[in-house]
């Protein structure tokens, strides 16, 4: 007999549908499953058999073949198991075709027949939303997350066939109350001082602007970059979704509702590999840092840490939003729209300033190798963090919280948006004297620049935008002024401790 059940595969940070066929037939017992499943998909013929003899079932004593169709992509995962064994009732004839025909079954078994949660169950629901799907408990509210518009669970795969015969009810709930998200972002008024760097991440979060923090240990970069995701906008649905996705795919916490609704913060440590901030593998090709990040803050903690190479791999995501991972087997895109919040030491020894700096030349010149041209140059933000005052420290009241600023910031992206269609950083070239028109103050200003060497065009490409999003924070949806390009230029200092002065 033959049968045919609907379910899903991971590839990537998407759910591919995928058609679970089983033909029981004469031969020799056995079990086999083809179309390119992996090792673990192999391995569901011992826990789909062991299943079947703790709840009670018969297995076949004859010859069972199962095809994953598609068969010409790889398929991976314990997702399979459910869908396997069901497959295997109706075509041992122990449970109707018309009983399955509604459902996608997406789900682990144990070896005792229970349902266990899978890796990346929002994506994987994704891609068979359009049926009822049977999950376990613990992927029900990821489940609902993508969006499926009926999802039910099962305790164990007898109470799934029961359910199935119509003998029992599914373990379902159409509550639609919204549990609460994760812990709140810590909050800027915590910042005593630092008006400058204060006004740094107001403009990044108003433009999407990439910044890099240079300064002294204890000048607050990492308590800074801590503080950005609390002043950026909710996610919209479309954002939601899609960081629900990468964080499904790439089994990483989740909040209590299954879907994330809050810009993410990821901070990986300097001794992270490339595959890691960029994604990749070699079986299960999984997203990295640079999409869990997407949407949301990518922080790098003492750049000039990382690894040269890692550093250089960002510069594709960054111009382009998405990474492309190719191996032998396939090629995947992953979102990488993130804001990339970098913090370094002027120098070796952290002090940078001269007569305190200890270090000499040779390891000042080592250090500055780490740090590619071009990789900063894509900092439209580049500010020198200086310890705050001991006053501020101690006598200085709160600044303003994350709530006032954020507020700010919501309404500079609106402006951004109703003008040109996005925030500020992705303006082109071409449009930069339809969207950022320069009075003729600031043209001369930025003029002297250039002329001064101070400025590369590239330079002034950055700068312009920059000052269009200090224009929007500051209400001015016309004409670029003077003063928003003289302070773009202060927020984009040369850095020559670090950059050796490159603009």
């Amino acid at each position: 007999m033959f049968a045919s059940v609907r379910s899903t595969t991971l590839l990537g940070v998407v759910g591919r549908a995928v058609d679970v066929e089983v033909h029981v037939g004469v031969g020799l017992p056995g079990f086999t499953i083809v179309g390119q499943p992996d090792e673990v998909c192999r391995e569901s013929r011992d826990r789909v058999r062991a299943a079947f003899l703790s709840r009670g079932f018969a297995w076949p004593n004859r010859r069972i073949t199962v095809n994953l169709a598609p068969s010409g992509e790889r398929k991976g995962g314990a997702g399979l198991d459910l869908a396997i064994a069901v497959a295997v009732l109706i075509a041992d004839e122990q449970l109707s075709p018309e009983s399955a025909k509604q459902f996608a079954f997406v789900a682990e078994l144990g070896l005792d027949g229970s349902l266990r949660s899978v890796v990346g169950a929002a994506p994987l629901v994704a891609a068979v939303r359009d049926r009822r799907v049977v999950v376990a408990a613990g992927n029900v509210a990821a489940a609902r997350a993508a969006g499926a518009s009926d999802v039910v669970a099962a305790s164990d795969l007898a109470h799934a066939v029961a359910c199935l015969r119509g003998q029992d009810e599914w373990i379902s709930s159409n509550s639609s109350d919204v549990l609460p998200d994760a812990a709140p972002h810590p909050d800027l008024a915590d910042v005593r001082g630092q008006p400058a760097a204060r006004l740094a991440l107001e403009v990044a979060a108003a433009g999407s602007h990439h910044v890099l923090l240079v300064g002294p240990p204890g000048a607050g970069k990492s308590m800074l970059a801590r503080r950005l995701p609390g002043i950026l906008p909710p996610l919209s649905d479309d954002e939601a979704l899609s960081c629900t996705m990468v964080h499904s795919a790439a089994h990483v916490a989740m909040p209590p509702s299954g879907r994330i609704t809050r810009p993410p913060f990821r901070s990986p440590h300097h001794s992270i590999s490339m595959v890691g901030l960029i994604g990749g593998g070699t079986s299960a090709m999984r997203p990295g840092e640079v999409s869990l990040a997407s949407e949301g803050v990518l922080f790098l903690d003492e750049l000039g840490e990382f690894a040269p190479s890692v550093l250089d791999a960002l510069r594709q995501p960054i111009e382009e939003g998405v990474v492309r991972v190719s191996r032998a087997r396939t090629t995947l895109t992953f979102p990488a729209r993130f804001l990339l919040v970098a913090a370094a030491n002027p120098c070796p020894c952290g002090a940078g300033t001269p007569g305190v700096c200890v270090c000499d030349d040779s390891a000042r010149a080592k250090y500055l190798r780490r740090f590619s041209g071009p990789l900063l140059d894509r900092f439209d933000l580049r500010l020198a963090v200086g310890l705050p005052r001991v006053d501020d420290l101690v006598d200085g009241r709160p600044g303003e919280s994350s709530a006032l600023v954020a507020a700010r910031v919501v309404q500079a992206r609106a402006i951004a948006a109703a003008r040109n269609g996005g925030v500020n950083a992705n303006i082109a070239v071409d449009d930069l004297d339809t969207y950022a028109p320069l009075e003729p103050a600031a043209r001369a200003l930025l003029r002297r620049e250039l002329e001064s060497g101070r400025l590369s065009g590239r330079g002034l490409h950055r700068v312009r935008r920059v000052a269009r999003t200090i224009a929007d924070l500051h209400d001015a949806p016309d004409l670029v002024g003077e003063s928003h390009v003289a302070t773009a230029l202060q927020l984009r200092t040369a850095l020559s401790t670090l950059a050796g002065g490159a603009r």
